[in-house]
């Protein structure tokens, strides 16, 4: 299993909120994912991104399709343009 981590600042912070609601969308659209879990910050400091996404898939062969699955570019769309830095962690677990 690979779990795909993802950290988000937003450019307007406001954006976040309805960041979580398309990507949480993704959850049953894209067959690839297994499991999908999206947070909002709720600290605030100086040091906080605003969301993040995890996601889990079968291998790095699955991670992939979902990176080009065409309602992951259509959201990455929306998304890209409104994000100040992401950061990503991708790792394997057991099972």
């Amino acid at each position: 299993m690979l779990t795909h981590v993802v950290l988000m600042k937003f450019a307007d912070p406001g954006d976040a909120a309805r960041a979580k609601e398309l990507l949480e969308g993704l959850r049953g659209r894209v067959e690839q994912i297994k499991e999908l879990t999206v947070g909002l910050d709720v600290v605030g400091s100086p040091v906080s991104y605003d969301l993040c996404m995890t996601t889990v898939h079968e291998s790095a062969q699955a991670l992939r399709g979902y990176q080009e699955h065409p309602a992951h570019l259509e959201l990455a769309g929306w998304l890209r343009p409104r994000l100040a830095a992401r950061a990503v962690v991708d790792y394997e677990t057991g099972g």
